[in-house]
């Protein structure tokens, strides 16, 4: 029921109006969104690196609709690409695209085209881009689009979530030499047929996933906030003999920040996962209706840096 209200308010230009005046969300805002600017992008994306951190930046926006906003989109991401390229941010800062924000839900085709001219800058601009993984309907076509896409750039990422029943599989098929696969536990409101719904068999499947791709010989990703999975991450990085440069793990931006101070801190390749762009009253009503228990999490992050 609360997810039905969080969706709800998400349409509702009436409750974006308040939340967007309200004190606690400008807070929340400039704590877990870079800003809605492209400079904005570049002046967190500076701070970062220039801490240690690597990045990963989300224009946000992905209820695309059109043929146009799609290929807004894909602007924005050459744009993005190339100030970041100018800014001498790369290979530091790479990009992570939605498909459905290049025009899956309505034109496969498109998505790829818009996909491949944003692979294509990335690699001029030297860097690289991930794509992320949204709900289990697209996983197929997702991942398909990611095949056709490592053909001429090997380098393009991938997304696999725990929670899926499928995913072990997967990451099987996805843990060849140089690919590069983010492991994370899945956030979308998924059924039971398709996807683990408590919490203990997230977290072991979890842990089985990040075996699969540590002891294989692509790039492990591993997404995570969760203490225990951070652990048990560098474990296995000594079980399996692999040096920081072989593995990273990632996090949100604003999301457990002296963490990922630690972390680089100890040698560790950390990625910050930033979001930006004016469309942020969406992405987190979003966040928070895809996981009403969001609501603590967000609101934990607030007051804890650790």
């Amino acid at each position: 029921m609360l997810r039905s209200v969080i969706l709800a308010a998400s349409r509702s230009s009436q409750v974006e109006r308040l939340v967007a005046t309200a004190p606690f969300t400008r807070d929340v805002v400039r704590r877990f969104v870079a800003g809605a600017a492209t400079d904005d992008a570049l002046r967190a994306t500076r701070g970062l690196v220039d801490d240690g951190l690597a990045v990963t930046l989300d224009h946000l926006g992905e209820d695309t609709v059109t043929p146009e906003q799609a290929t807004a989109t894909r602007d924005e991401y050459l744009r993005l690409l190339k100030m970041l390229a100018g800014a001498g941010l790369t290979p530091a800062a790479e990009v992570s695209v939605k498909l459905s924000a290049l025009g899956q839900l309505f034109d496969e085709q498109l998505a790829y085209d818009n996909a491949r001219a944003i692979c294509a800058a990335a690699d001029a601009a030297g860097t690289t881009v991930t794509l992320d993984m949204e709900d289990h309907t697209t996983t197929d076509s997702t991942l398909e689009v990611l095949g056709k896409l490592r053909k001429d750039f090997p380098s393009t990422g991938a997304v696999l979530q725990a929670y899926l029943r499928r995913t072990e599989l997967d990451c099987r098929e996805l843990s060849s030499a140089g690919s590069r696969v983010r492991l994370c536990k899945g956030a979308y409101k998924e059924p039971e047929s398709v996807a683990y719904q408590s919490t203990r068999e997230v977290d072991k499947s979890y842990v089985r996933c990040m075996n699969i791709l540590m002891s294989g010989d692509g790039y492990p990703m591993l997404a995570t906030h969760d203490p225990r999975m951070i652990a048990i991450g560098e474990d296995r990085a000594r079980w399996f003999d692999r040096g920081p440069e072989r593995f990273e793990f990632q996090m949100l931006y604003g999301i457990r920040p002296e963490e990922q101070a630690r972390l680089a801190g100890e040698g560790y390749t950390v990625r910050t996962y930033v979001p930006y762009g004016d469309e942020w009253y969406g992405y987190l009503m979003r966040r928070l209706a895809e996981r009403p228990a969001n609501l603590v999490f967000f609101g934990r992050a607030l007051i804890s840096k650790k």
